[in-house]
């Protein structure tokens, strides 16, 4: 297959196809440049769509990959490699699918600067997507640090009134832990003498005694990222500063990227490091869970309740992730996907509120349903999701995750124990939101006179409802994508902890 016509070369690079379209149009022409932009993320997810008809769903290894010498640098060579399996193509369908909806979500509440925010936004496809799918290290790096740069000028240029702090916060956060990663990298580089990550998990023959350092230098930039306890503090400051699109792609793809990276990198190649440390990793995932929805429940803006919210979820999803097993791992992986539907579309519903009164405070509202009966109805659904009920997307994962956590061998069943109070919290904190908004008197003259939403914000939810009710009712296709690929991981995992055995 022409390598520039390959799916996932298309999937990744497309995006730079409406940049170059764009460059060639005037500022003034808004409507002309949403345009493409929307079009061009469209074609995008209908290309990443036409990927997975091409996926094999029993096959455990790297797909429809790429692999060919790119640039050599000193002694190595650094490959164009690309490719994905059951880890890795839900995270890149889910990107492809949010990044138009954002885009739509746009559309009036984005009006100074119109190009330049298209394009960046275009480019933070391109790294995320590629963040996905790269499978030499160098090349993974390139992608990882590339991400900085567009979501920095969405937060410092369209964000709120503190937006350059928090983007300044957001950036230095996310460098000083990606130093101690590319430190790795080349160690990695210069003592195994590839960049590969494929074969580093093939050949699996990196020190036991080196494995844990290269584990935390590793582990330092995706526990940021991700984010977890005690290194969360940069996210309620982006989220709340950054635009509504940009909030949605934080939360539904940014910190998928974290989790990702222990998932791909960390687990596969360093799995005796991963058996030692799994339990400390588990028990600052568990504080994470109680932490975050604490937190939410003390806040009045209904943005940094939701922010903190994410910080609980995705503790969720480490927790399963350093089970070890196939119940915590993929429940782990499809919790990633159900975060960033719901926490995706609460960010969207929060934006359209916030166009309408420009406030966020909880107690500025009250009685939204008798004038906005919409509106309520599709945030009620979501908010049920976010909390985990039956039924929905978040049971789902939330459920799948306890039961690998309960049956671990590698950590001890109290994580799981403790982690469960953080679903009855979750309930709380919702609950108390959606009663905020929507229940009691409409007695401010302010919400009297809304409107209620139109038919293009319904458009931008409808997708996220449609997954959230699939997933919830019939979770099977996704377990089947992710299975092969979780129980090879498994299996290694599994080999370290045995050879680790007096």
């Amino acid at each position: 297959m022409n390598l520039l016509l390959h799916p996932l070369t298309l999937t990744t690079f497309l995006p730079l196809v409406g940049i170059l379209v764009i460059l060639f149009l005037k500022s003034e022409w808004k409507n002309a440049i949403r345009w493409i932009a929307l079009l061009t993320t469209v074609a995008t997810f209908a290309i990443s769509v036409v990927m997975l008809t091409y996926f094999q769903p029993g096959n455990p290894d790297i797909q429809m990959e790429i692999n060919v010498p790119w640039f050599n640098f000193v002694n190595w060579t650094i490959y164009f490699h690309l490719g994905v399996d059951g880890l890795s193509i839900l995270l890149v369908m889910l990107t492809t699918l949010l990044i138009p909806i954002s885009i739509l979500s746009t559309w009036t509440a984005v009006q100074d600067r119109v190009k330049d925010f298209m394009i960046f936004f275009l480019l933070l496809e391109v790294g995320m997507v590629g963040v996905f799918v790269a499978l030499d290290l160098f090349l993974f790096y390139i992608f990882w640090e590339f991400t900085l740069v567009p979501m920095y000028f969405l937060i410092g240029v369209w964000g709120g009134p503190r937006r350059m702090y928090a983007a300044v916060k957001f950036f230095l956060y996310t460098m000083a832990g990606s130093i101690l990663m590319l430190l790795a990298i080349l160690w990695l580089g210069i003592n195994q003498g590839t960049f590969s990550v494929t074969e580093l998990i093939d050949k699996g023959n990196i020190p036991a005694d080196i494995q844990f350092w290269l584990f935390i230098a590793f582990a330092a930039a995706f526990a940021i990222k991700v984010p977890m306890w005690p290194l969360h503090s940069w996210l309620p400051d982006a989220h709340v500063e950054a635009p509504t699109a940009g909030s949605v792609i934080l939360a539904g793809v940014l910190l998928k990227m974290g989790t990702y990276g222990f998932l791909r990198f960390n687990l596969s190649m360093f799995p005796n490091a991963t058996v030692e440390l799994a339990p400390w990793i588990a028990g600052l995932a568990t504080i994470g869970i109680l932490y975050g929805a604490a937190v939410s429940y003390a806040q009045k803006d209904v943005k940094k309740l939701v922010a903190y919210s994410s910080v609980s979820h995705l503790g969720f999803v480490m927790l399963g992730l350093f089970a070890l097993n196939a119940q915590g791992i993929e429940g782990g992986i499809l919790q990633m996907v159900n975060h960033g539907l719901s926490t995706g579309a609460l960010f969207l519903i929060v934006g359209m509120i916030y166009e309408r009164r420009h406030t966020r405070e909880m107690d500025a509202f009250g009685g939204l349903w008798k004038v906005m009966p919409i509106y309520g109805a599709l945030t009620l659904i979501v908010t049920l999701s976010s909390m985990g009920l039956p039924g929905l997307n978040g049971f789902v994962g939330e459920f799948t995750i306890l039961l690998g956590a309960f049956g671990s061998d590698y950590i001890s069943p109290w994580f799981a124990a403790i982690s469960s109070v953080g679903i009855i919290l979750a309930a709380i904190y919702m609950l108390f939101m959606f009663q905020k908004l929507f229940l009691g008197p409409l007695d401010k003259e302010e919400n009297k006179l809304l409107k209620d939403i139109n038919w293009r914000e319904i458009i931008t939810l409808v997708p996220l409802l449609v997954f959230i009710f699939f997933i919830g009712l019939y979770p099977k296709p996704f377990f089947n994508i992710m299975a092969p690929a979780v129980d090879k991981l498994v299996t290694i995992i599994q080999a370290a902890a045995s050879a680790g055995l007096p």
